[in-house]
């Protein structure tokens, strides 16, 4: 880790966007690196982030988004670089993480009031920060013009304001309407926090940027603003994006040899732990939500993911409602290999059982004999482990030592009746980690409490013949983007 060269607070750059999906977190991502390239200490930071997509880290856990910036910044994540963290449950509800744990009390709350009284922890988050580092990278949210939400703003202009940050502004240009989305947000603005604002960036562009003109240089007359860079589109990059992608766009060239459909569900939690699956060759990432889309499938190559959610009875009904579950079965009778993920793992047994009121009850899919209960406490924890002896197209797995994390309510157990008939679900895994189906453990249904597997450059190797891109490879092609397209000049002055 880098010492500390500055006297007072860190420096900090925050990236704003026009709407969300703007390409705020990967910028955010790329500048950590960056600057961090530069001999600076450097951390990330966003104050308040929407996501089901989380990470383990010292202390609980955070948005992936901010995991993945502190490692770009070589940085250890911590809590307070993302000090709290919102986990949709419902359409009208979300599960509140205060530095790191929920708080069942904040989550109770109406979300203006929540603002106020998580402000104080927030700003001393950012200014324990600045005083540690030379350089803190902040993330905004959605957009900073969103005028209904101004006064109890905690994660846009009130932070900005708060470290005198220099601002970015990002919009996606192949949205169209790019000139209008950074105007009419500066034009919403006070004129404090318009003075805020040192830069526009187009991101996501396709063609010849010399025919943007003069469209940058009328802006910048009406705001002062400067447009420092046109990004070209680049869904390449292989760092996970905050939201999920669902396509089947692959980094790979070549022959699909196996598809692996992932079932986007409602309330999918941790989607971009598939990341590493986009860059494997021959294979395709497929994100699924009819049977029509399983229909295809070949039982003796293709496999069907279960993955987490953040409301599993909630997404066990919506997948029932699609006629999925009849697929997900058909597929297993088969012979297909089906892989349940933490929700996924959960899914897959005889049934749910919520005597706290955590999730709720059901049924289960039954293609293992398991029974999953709710427990009051989140178990949050990084793991290391070692499989057992699995059978099957998860064969290669065997014997393998793998680390990832996990982030469960749920506490799951082979069925007890369901086994003093002889149907037994084989571990795999220890401490109740991962099941695999079947009498004598031979079926192709494999279950597991570890999210990140495929994250493990081991279980890439075993399973595909082929490691995946580093973390290190894809944050360097990051700082070697911004450099090339923003230009070191413009942001060495951005912390000078």
């Amino acid at each position: 880790m880098q010492s500390k060269r500055n006297e007072g607070p860190a420096r900090c750059v925050m990236v704003l966007g026009t709407t969300s999906g703007a390409g705020k977190s990967w910028v955010t991502t790329a500048l950590c690196r960056w600057y961090a390239r530069q001999g600076l200490r450097v951390a990330p930071f966003k104050a308040q982030n929407m996501s089901n997509n989380a990470r383990v880290v010292e202390g609980g856990e955070i948005g992936s988004a901010q995991y993945f910036q502190a490692l770009a910044a070589r940085a250890v994540p911590e809590v307070r670089m993302n000090p709290l963290l919102l986990k949709p449950e419902r359409d009208t509800h979300s599960q509140v993480v205060l530095l790191g744990r929920v708080d069942a009390e904040l989550t109770g709350m109406p979300w203006r009031a929540r603002s106020a009284r998580v402000w104080p922890q927030v700003a001393q988050a950012l200014d324990a920060l600045r005083a540690e580092n030379d350089v803190v990278v902040i993330e905004g949210a959605g957009s900073p013009a969103e005028i209904n939400l101004a006064d109890s703003d905690i994660v846009n202009m009130r932070v900005a304001a708060h470290a005198g940050a220099r601002c970015l502004l990002v919009t996606d240009i192949d949205r169209g309407g790019a000139f209008a989305h950074l105007y009419g947000t500066w034009a919403l603005l006070p004129p404090a926090q318009r003075a805020l604002v040192h830069g526009f960036v187009l991101n996501k562009f396709r063609g010849d940027a010399a025919l943007l003109a003069p469209a940058p240089q009328m802006l910048e007359q009406l705001t002062g603003v400067p447009t420092v860079a046109t990004l070209p589109m680049w869904w390449q990059h292989g760092l996970p994006e905050e939201d999920g992608v669902f396509d089947d766009r692959t980094r790979q060239a070549g022959a699909v040899q196996r598809t692996v459909a992932v079932v986007a569900y409602p309330r999918i939690s941790n989607l971009d732990e598939f990341q590493p699956l986009k860059n494997v060759a021959g294979l395709r990432l497929a994100w699924v939500r009819s049977p029509a889309e399983l229909a295809g499938l070949s039982p003796a190559t293709d496999w069907i993911v279960l993955p987490g959610s953040k409301h599993t009875s909630g997404d066990l009904a919506w997948l029932r409602a699609q006629g999925l579950d009849a697929a997900i079965a058909g597929h297993a009778q088969a012979g297909g290999a089906v892989l349940g993920i933490c929700g996924g793992l959960q899914m897959l047994g005889e049934a749910l059982v919520d005597p706290h009121g955590i999730d709720g009850n059901a049924p289960g899919l039954g293609l293992l004999p398991l029974v999953t209960q709710f427990a009051q406490d989140k178990t949050v924890r990084a793991t290391r482990t070692r499989f057992g002896t699995v059978q099957g197209s998860w064969q290669a797995l065997s014997g393998l030592a793998v680390q990832g994390y996990e982030i469960h309510h749920g506490q799951t157990e082979a069925h007890s009746a369901m086994a003093r008939a002889g149907d037994l679900a084989t571990a795999v895994l220890p401490d109740g980690l991962g099941w695999q189906g079947g009498k004598g453990g031979h079926a192709q249904v494999l279950g597991v409490y570890l999210h990140g597997l495929f994250e493990d450059p081991g279980v890439l190797q075993a399973l595909f013949g082929s490691a995946s891109q580093t973390l290190d490879q894809v944050f360097d092609g990051l700082a070697d983007f911004v450099d090339a397209h923003v230009g070191a000049a413009f942001l060495h002055n951005l912390v000078h």
